[in-house]
């Protein structure tokens, strides 16, 4: 075999992120009492950022690192832990958007797509992490918005075959978070995914087939998704930023995880929480 070559990459992100989150390393590595290591915490930092933003293999960056896959691995994880554990809580982004003046925000379920994995679920012959509505595997993550689209909170992972409402409903809090929210001059839009929840949540009128819409009908369903289209900015931001996000390939429960230290970078990154 020949000799390798080498060659100089630029990541997509900047120093000041990258160093963000070797502070977080060195934290965790002064808790765990850890003496020496195979990376300085800023390598570290670097191969996990490169995994986020390039979904390089691990094998890969085990290999530009001088390191075994199974360190890699190790190193991976550790980083998505310290920037998961630094994520927004749902209380904190709700208090965070009210102080910045925010009029609403949007909730949005999106699916994070998955390797195959086969789970049995509640119905027979349908894997747990199959979604129906988009054909493939993935896991449902609910994303709180601000009025222009930017992300301000990730929930944890659910599996995909779970529909919207049940997702909002199995996070403890969310809903009743929303509904403190809400008041006279505060929203919480979401779309007709949650039509169970349009006590807490203000949701577009459905067709009923059979019926028309009265011109007010059409205006609030019109003022509403002119409001609610930027939501999908927020889900579109993170994935077009992040390419582990568009395909995981580690447990798919580790996906809020991913989801939320994903969100971390992002507020690193433009300095912006709300």
């Amino acid at each position: 075999m020949s000799d390798p070559v080498t060659y100089t990459a630029v990541l997509p992100i900047g120093e000041r992120t990258v160093a963000y989150l070797a502070r977080l390393l060195v934290l965790q590595r002064r808790r765990r009492g850890t003496r020496r290591r195979a990376l300085t915490p800023f390598a570290q930092a670097v191969l996990v950022i490169r995994w986020f933003c390039d979904a390089t293999r691990v094998r890969c960056l085990a290999g530009d690192n001088a390191i075994s896959t199974a360190t890699a691995y190790r190193y991976l994880h550790e980083g998505i832990d310290v920037l998961a554990a630094a994520a927004p809580g749902l209380h904190g982004a709700l208090l965070a958007a009210r102080t910045a003046g925010h009029t609403h925000v949007n909730l949005d379920g999106t699916l994070i797509a998955t390797d195959r994995c086969r789970a049995l679920g509640l119905t027979p012959g349908v894997d747990l992490w199959w979604s129906g509505k988009h054909r493939r595997h993935g896991g449902n993550i609910q994303v709180l918005t601000a009025p222009d689209g930017w992300p301000l909170w990730t929930s944890d992972v659910r599996p995909g075959r779970e529909h919207d409402t049940r997702c909002a409903r199995t996070h403890p809090g969310l809903l009743e978070g929303l509904a403190a929210f809400t008041d006279d001059t505060h929203a919480a839009l979401g779309d007709l995914g949650y039509e169970g929840e349009a006590d807490r949540l203000t949701v577009p009128i459905k067709l009923v087939p059979g019926r028309g819409q009265t011109v007010n009908q059409r205006t609030v369903n019109t003022l509403h998704s002119a409001l609610r289209a930027l939501a999908e900015r927020g889900n579109a931001l993170l994935k077009t930023t992040f390419a582990a996000l568009r395909r995981v390939t580690l447990c798919p429960w580790r996906t809020g995880a991913i989801t939320a230290a994903a969100l971390v970078l992002l507020h690193t990154e433009y300095d912006r929480t709300t």
